[in-house]
């Protein structure tokens, strides 16, 4: 029995806030959605170390950094006027558009 993707209201490129965990109170860009993990990957946040294996002799294996998903919930979308905020909808005859909870200006 698989479960069905959750639906998001982030989207790829928006800037988020971290508002949980390790890296609390950083800010930074959504590179890719997991939506069949509920799970989001956020430029500079929760680096984790990676062993890579030497694939040629350019290419140098050992240890590298790189980018974990974080649960979708930890993470909370940024207003450019009132700081980290929910998302909620307006919709104005056939357009539907993303508005920030706090103060209503466009997402």
């Amino acid at each position: 029995m698989a479960l069905a993707a959750h639906k998001f209201k982030l989207k790829k490129e928006d800037t988020v806030q971290i508002i949980t965990g390790k890296d609390k109170g950083k800010r930074g860009r959504i590179l890719k959605i997991l939506r069949d993990k509920d799970r989001v990957m956020v430029e500079g946040v929760n680096i984790v170390k990676k062993a890579k294996k030497r694939r040629n002799q350019q290419d140098r294996g050992g240890i590298v950094e790189i980018e974990a998903a974080i649960h979708s919930s930890n993470v909370s979308i940024v207003c450019k006027k009132c700081g980290p905020t929910r998302i909620g909808y307006k919709q104005e005859g056939d357009t539907k558009t993303r508005i920030c909870k706090k103060c209503g200006e466009a997402l």
